[in-house]
């Protein structure tokens, strides 16, 4: 099927893509990865009048630490760039794991992470991670900049809380506290294929007691889910069995599946409580010397 008649825009700045959005509305569509938005134009699931492409902007295309151990990625930079990034193994382990389970190569190729987080897909693997660090996006208009909490960003499916004639610029993780560990596990039928369920689990902890604890999950609900409960429950405590174990039985609790081709509502969340056992017993304490 061929799209409807639009027209393309390719700004060099972001004052001119600004000036874009404000001039034509709701009415244009900002354009970086394309990855989810291309299928929905050829497709008319979506007719925008503009596509604005702001790959023309170099300085959006970015990841890099802050002093303070802060990450901070830029809205052009692509899944395979942090697939590759050395920084995210040592300091960034949950964002590590969850790099290559995303789409297929050709899909990392190009998509971004930012571009991710706006499709607001129920079954994004990064929106599970950003819940689980208690990331933040970094929102630009006209009018300035102003920073949405994670948790918040997402509204509705496939619907953000960006303001017309705003873009997304850039999504922040804040610096860790004390020793870092975390994973991504995601089930899925084949690969390249959405999630039956995903888990993503950031851990942070001093003297081997867990301070902050975060798990976002994915394709079990309406949207991600952040698994409060869950997080509180391991707050204060050593990772031992049964903290573990109640954890995930609280994650488990806390999803919403339901059940269709992929297996029923009882699985996927016997799915959830098993990664959550997984992703916390991978995870050990340092000894103290």
């Amino acid at each position: 099927m061929y799209p409807s008649r639009f027209r393309y825009e390719a700004p060099r700045s972001l004052g001119e893509a600004f000036a874009l959005l404000a001039e034509h509305g709701d009415e244009a569509k900002v354009l970086a990865g394309g990855q989810s938005l291309i299928p929905l134009v050829k497709l008319r699931f979506a007719a925008p009048a503009m596509l604005v492409d702001i790959n023309g902007i170099p300085e959006l295309a970015y990841h890099r630490e802050d002093a303070d151990g802060s990450l901070r990625i830029g809205a052009l930079c692509r899944h395979a760039d942090l697939e590759r990034s050395p920084l995210l193994p040592g300091n960034h382990p949950t964002m590590a794991a969850a790099a290559p389970l995303v789409a297929d190569p050709i899909v990392r190729t190009r998509g971004t992470l930012v571009g991710s987080l706006c499709h607001a897909d129920p079954q994004g693997d990064w929106a599970s991670v950003m819940l689980a660090l208690n990331g933040e996006i970094i929102a630009q208009g006209p009018n300035g900049r102003r920073t949405i909490p994670a948790v918040d960003f997402v509204v509705g499916p496939f619907q953000n809380a960006l303001h017309p004639g705003e873009i997304a610029v850039e999504a922040r993780v804040p610096a860790a506290r004390g020793t870092v560990s975390g994973s991504y596990l995601k089930l899925e039928r084949r690969v390249g294929d959405f999630a039956t369920a995903g888990v993503a689990v950031a851990i942070e902890s001093v003297g081997g007691q867990v301070i902050r604890a975060g798990i976002g999950l994915t394709g079990v609900g309406a949207g991600n889910i952040k698994a409060v409960e869950a997080e509180q429950s391991l707050v204060g405590y050593t990772l031992d069995p049964d903290v573990i174990a109640r954890a995930a039985e609280l994650a488990a609790g806390a999803a919403r599946p339901k059940t269709d081709h992929r297996g029923s509502a009882e699985y996927k969340r016997h799915v959830v409580a098993t990664f959550v056992r997984r992703a916390l017993s991978g995870y050990r304490a340092p000894v103290a010397a």
